[in-house]
């Protein structure tokens, strides 16, 4: 079982990323919320999860311990494998679907990719006790769930940005990154615009 690599990030795909530990090179299968926190030539710790299969074995890689245990949880659901995993935690972070989950909000679960209605309700029903005591520690921004006001303003900057033309990918990391306890929804929604017109960012 391999917990986690400390390495340099040598590779960065859409959906993986190649990190560099004592000469080996391991390939990982990361969410779009990991791949917009590294980059090549840094080093980071790498939080990960062997996925093992008749037929393949993979490693899942998370940015934070908190990626890694909504994973667990999202992946614990019926009909939600790894593929489907790492797009939920691609469509939203830990955080806002921890706020989701814990509002009841099908609506929002099930624009995830490959989630429909049926599979959002089976995530409130089986999760929302377990993701109630999840703690979320995102960057330098913690909050705990159970408090409301810091997922209500980073899904609302979402949708703002998401508004002005960015694809939701864009928006959630870009809020993902930047926002702070604390904030507004317009200060997040300014350090988001600012923090994808630096990077440059496109999925």
């Amino acid at each position: 079982m391999i917990a986690y690599i400390k390495g340099t990030i040598e590779e960065i795909g859409i959906d993986s990323l190649v990190i560099e530990n004592n000469g080996m090179g391991y390939k990982l299968l990361v969410s779009t919320n990991t791949v917009s926190r590294v980059a090549i030539g840094e080093k980071h710790k790498i939080y990960s999860k062997m996925i093992v299969r008749e037929d393949d074995i993979s490693l899942c890689g998370f940015y934070s311990k908190e990626e890694l245990e909504m994973f667990e949880l999202l992946t614990s659901v019926s009909k939600i494998g790894t593929k489907v995993g790492l797009g939920i935690l691609s469509f939203a972070s830990p955080n806002v679907i921890n706020g989701y989950i814990l509002n009841a909000d099908i609506a929002a679960l099930s624009k995830a990719p490959g989630v429909g209605k049926k599979t959002a309700e089976r995530m409130v029903l089986e999760l929302k006790d377990k993701v109630s005591k999840l703690v979320v520690d995102e960057g330098d921004s913690i909050e705990i769930s159970g408090s409301r006001a810091g997922d209500v303003v980073a899904s609302e900057a979402i949708e703002a940005l998401i508004g002005l033309g960015y694809t939701r990918i864009e928006s959630e990391s870009a809020v993902n990154f930047v926002k702070q306890p604390g904030m507004s929804v317009e200060d997040v929604i300014r350090k988001g615009l600012e923090y994808i017109m630096k990077t440059g960012m496109k999925f």
